[in-house]
């Protein structure tokens, strides 16, 4: 069963033994996404009573502990459910990433939300200076810092003092914040290299499943509203020009959705930390680039001038997707990585079937 069931144009039925999961973060998630209708703006304000409700139920801990027994599938699951929601919490920041790279590291994370931030890898070997863009860093207690160097990747905790902060947003809305770290690297843990690659498609991952959600969310508004919408005497969903764009909408979503099953598949299977599942991310994130275009410009031709306004929901679905397709990584940087492994690779076609792993081209 698929992590990402619930689009509007699946036709299954959640009946897996994750269904109670689903059923859970739906229920939260729905809940406070219609009590947040209305005050969402720019930049967009931390939904702390969602926030409350994902602590009391485990849900913002669920990747990061392991007496949960949660694995990548249940972690899908939360991802696309706020999505699709348009969750305005860091929830993959503070678990799946921040709280996995403090277990990591062998650092006991204090009490209060955290994200996380990566360090540009151009930063000095003695200390860490600014870091940009970290998600939701004004309404975090504390920021788990990642730096990449050729000694390994360095991890600590810098406590958020928010007079300190940069304050920005992405596209979106969400905060994306600048801060002075004042660190030298020896005050930092050094862990292994591959700890900080694993981080990097870990993001990627959580982002494609976020972005997916997102697209999910604006298709149904789409479908709603041209099924409800009359002109002519009938509803748009009857004209034919009309069917042929919600067609082309659901086949550019449906292709995402194979191709980040395939990368939570392969979570699930090998670890975030294998070639196998870096090579699915990288896939998924191609396709993700591709199509959010079209998706989100079908949307909005759809609603009309409807669809543009800060009164209806569907820039929070849109928005968020254009603004999380690039994180961690573009989708043009990520077909040269799959570019330059394909020509390295003495069978490609194994690569793609998984026969052969993705770096050293050699049989699995």
């Amino acid at each position: 069963m698929s992590a990402t069931t619930a689009g509007v144009f699946d036709s299954e039925t959640a009946t897996d033994e994750h269904a109670d999961l689903r059923e859970l973060v739906d229920g939260i998630a729905g809940k406070f996404y219609s009590a947040a209708m209305g005050n969402h703006g720019i930049p967009e304000p931390f939904d702390t009573q969602l926030w409350a409700a994902l602590e009391e139920t485990g849900l913002s801990r669920l990747a990061s502990s392991s007496d949960l027994g949660a694995g990548p599938t249940e972690a899908a699951i939360v991802l696309y459910g706020l999505a699709r929601h348009a969750a305005a919490v860091p929830i993959a920041e503070a678990d799946l990433l921040g709280g996995w790279l403090a277990t990591r590291a062998g650092i006991e994370l204090p009490e209060g939300v955290a994200t996380v931030a990566i360090a540009d890898a151009t930063t000095g070997e003695a200390s860490v200076g600014r870091v940009t863009a970290v998600p939701w860093a004004r309404d975090c207690k504390h920021i788990v810092l990642a730096a990449p160097g050729s000694h390994g990747t360095r991890v600590g905790v810098v406590d958020v003092i928010v007079d300190k902060l940069v304050l920005d947003h992405n596209l979106a809305g969400e905060p994306r914040d600048g801060i002075e770290t004042g660190l030298l690297t020896s005050q930092l843990t050094t862990v292994d290299s591959a700890i900080g690659r694993e981080l990097l498609t870990r993001g990627a991952w959580a982002r494609c499943i976020q972005v997916l959600g997102a697209l999910d969310a604006a298709a149904t508004l789409t479908v709603t509203h041209t099924r409800e919408r009359v002109q002519f005497g009938r509803p748009l969903s009857a004209l034919q020009a009309v069917q042929h764009s919600l067609a082309a909408m659901a086949g550019d979503i449906e292709r995402a959705r194979s191709a980040v099953d395939a990368a939570i598949s392969a979570a699930t299977a090998y670890g975030f930390g294998d070639d196998r599942t870096e090579l699915a991310v990288a896939v998924a994130k191609i396709v993700l680039g591709q199509v959010v275009g079209p998706v989100t410009t079908a949307a909005h031709q759809l609603h009309g001038a409807i669809g543009v306004t800060r009164e209806h929901p569907l820039w929070l679905f849109t928005l968020r997707a254009q603004s999380w397709v690039g994180d961690y990584g573009t989708a043009r940087l990520f077909a040269h990585q799959l570019g330059r492994l394909t020509l390295a690779c003495d069978n490609p076609w194994g690569l793609v079937t998984g026969e052969v792993t993705a770096n050293r081209g050699q049989q699995a």
